[in-house]
């Protein structure tokens, strides 16, 4: 790979002469790698919320006037027609509008408007999961940079797309359906890349707690795109849209002109070969490519083994893997952990727009803003994850504890948020520290366990495998939970969390196996210490 174009110019408007691939120190490419590949899953996952933010303005509930059907009223002028297609983007002014416009957006604005809009989560989530698989193997053999530039650029233009449907006045559910498949298949290359490039920089320990602060990067996705959503939203739903899908291309374009895939590109030695040195008094080596172990160096706190007698060691199969001790388990643990994440970011603004608080009514722009606060207890959930599991060494006693844990606040959030705005504002950051904390674990440290499992005997190739399975299987979690919140939520909102209280209790039961373990573990590490003390 070659230094990318922007650190070529970068280089030439410096006083000195240096060469690119020596101008920077490692520790200022190493910071530079961990903040843009950490603003890179911001951009991803603010791209996505924005569907959560619309879905009143899509059905109508909110009360707003929404720009006219145009092609439901042909005595409309070229003038416009043109105005409302073109560069100016500009809805007309709410007095031209005629009543019907308050009620929504065909075809949404039905009565079956809400299965609808579960229908467009569904499809790109599934599209997501599936592609993902394919996106985790095309990342091990393309040019990394190139590959997630792309990628993003791809996101960024079908969010945008989706929001022209409104300044084209676009009702036709096909088209929705499409630029979804489009931006799931998109949005499937950002986390093998991301984590396999900072895998690259950072070789040594990078245990749960450190990856907790650096998978804040979600809830902070989360968290920007639910306001640039809402904030834009009173100028029409399309600018929800349009802004996040925007910023996610920036960001791709500045990952095109300054990503550095590896230390190797800049002329920088490979954080790898000083791994092996710093163990070489134990007597083991790192044998792998930075390729091959670039997930693994990053979420994993040791090295690996020596690659065995007879050459190049062999990527795993889908069988194989999932043959592997725990994979199975937790890759259906993380299905009901992330189906109930997924559910609170694609339905809790909506949620909130529709039960008053404190016997007030909050609208659209007003619920995606105070449904940030989930998030912010996410990022605070996910580093105590981080630090208990590496405290206590035991990843699944804290992800089922969690899990359990989050079900009282649950229920105590649906039946006691509405007493007040102090109240929802703590129950809510409760729940979503309970809530996003296991998902990020099982995501980050439990799939580089398992990828590193001991049966292996130090065959990096497996993770990439084993993260494919377990993070693709939560995906199709992710995808049904919100589609089949569209179908329950007519039937009521108790409904709705009964389905989340099930999911989350058959989480923690998937993994009761691991947890026993740990337990046993635990405690006669506990005896032993006692008996030494006599």
């Amino acid at each position: 790979m070659t230094v990318p174009i922007g650190w070529e110019l970068v280089t030439l408007i410096m006083p000195s002469q240096s060469s690119p691939k020596t101008a920077f120190s490692l520790s200022f490419h190493r910071g530079i790698v961990l903040l843009l590949t950490f603003v890179v899953y911001v951009a991803f996952h603010a791209s996505r919320k924005p569907p959560s933010i619309v879905k009143n303005a899509l059905t109508g509930a909110d009360g707003k006037p929404h720009p006219p059907n145009l092609h439901h009223h042909h005595d409309n002028s070229a003038a416009d027609m043109l105005g409302s297609f073109g560069g100016v983007m500009t809805p007309p002014p709410v007095s031209a509008l005629p009543a019907a416009a308050a009620a929504g957006w065909a075809p949404f604005n039905g009565p079956d408007g809400t299965k609808f809009l579960s229908t467009i989560d569904g499809t790109f989530l599934f599209t997501y999961a599936i592609a993902m698989f394919f996106s985790g193997h095309l990342g091990d053999r393309l040019d990394l940079r190139g590959f997630l530039a792309v990628g993003m650029i791809g996101s960024g233009l079908a969010v945008c797309l989706f929001g022209m449907g409104y300044f084209w006045d676009i009702h036709d559910m096909r088209y929705y359906i499409a630029v979804m498949v489009a931006g799931g298949i998109f949005q499937s290359t950002g986390w093998p890349c991301v984590v396999t490039v900072v895998g690259n920089w950072f070789g040594k320990s990078k245990r749960g707690f450190i990856m907790g602060v650096w998978n804040a990067h979600t809830s902070v996705g989360n968290i920007l795109g639910a306001m640039l959503a809402a904030d834009a939203l009173p100028s029409g739903w399309g600018w929800s849209f349009v802004l996040p899908g925007a910023f996610m291309g920036f960001i791709g374009l500045v990952v095109a002109l300054f990503l550095v895939v590896q230390p190797e590109d800049v002329g920088l030695p490979s954080p790898h070969s000083h791994a092996a040195s710093d163990v070489e008094d134990e007597g083991r080596s790192r044998g792998s490519s930075a390729g091959d172990e670039a997930t693994t160096s990053l979420l994993r706190g040791d090295v690996d083994e020596p690659p065995r007698r007879g050459g190049e060691r062999k990527a795993l199969g889908f069988t194989q893997a999932l043959k592997i001790p725990g994979v199975a388990a937790f890759s259906f643990c993380l299905f009901f952990a992330k189906l109930v994440a997924y559910t609170f970011l694609y339905w809790l603004p909506f949620y909130i727009s529709k039960n008053p608080i404190g016997g007030r009514q909050l609208n659209d722009r007003d619920a995606g803003n105070l449904s940030v606060l989930f998030d912010v207890g996410g990022i605070l959930g996910g580093i105590f994850a981080g630090y208990m599991s590496d405290r206590f060494n035991a990843r699944s006693c804290v992800a089922a504890g969690m899990v359990i844990v989050s079900i009282p606040f649950m229920y105590l959030y649906s039946n006691f948020g509405h007493v007040s705005m102090q109240v929802n504002i703590i129950l809510m950051m409760l729940t979503g520290f309970f809530v996003n904390g296991p998902y990020a674990l099982i995501t980050t440290a439990v799939s580089a366990d398992l990828g590193t499992h001991e049966s292996l005997k130090g065959n990096s190739k497996a993770l990439a495998m084993v993260t494919a399975i377990i993070d693709g299987t939560g995906s199709f979690g992710a995808a049904i939970g919100p589609f089949i919140t569209g179908w329950i939520e007519p039937f009521g909102w108790d409904k709705v969390f009964f389905f989340l209280y099930f999911s989350a209790l058959s989480a923690a039961c998937l993994i009761s196996k691991q947890v026993l373990k740990e337990l046993t573990m635990f405690r006669s590490s506990s005896y032993d210490v006692r008996a030494g003390e006599a």
